[in-house]
């Protein structure tokens, strides 16, 4: 492996390690902060944004592997708010 191909492996390695650390702090803020379920929904946006400019045209890899991670996240905390405003 020549130098500009290990330049780009830790580039790139860099970029996922600094992602997780987004989703999970965004996790744990959509766990514990006393946000509204719109501000939840808006948090998760807002690291797809930065996903995607981190990952240009990995917009599907966000959803199947970050979206469902958030997602039940948002069902847990906000349970009884999504089944007053689904009945």
């Amino acid at each position: 492996m020549g130098m500009v191909e290990k330049s780009q492996t830790k580039e790139e390695d860099r970029k996922i390690r600094y992602l997780r650390f987004l989703v999970d702090l965004s996790i744990l803020s959509i766990q514990q902060d006393d946000l509204l379920l719109e501000e939840a929904l808006e948090r998760v946006e807002d690291v797809k944004r930065v996903a995607c400019s981190l990952f240009p045209g990995k917009e599907e890899a966000f959803e199947l592997i970050y979206r469902p991670r958030f997602k039940r996240v948002i069902e847990e905390r906000f349970r009884p708010q999504l089944e007053k405003e689904g009945a």
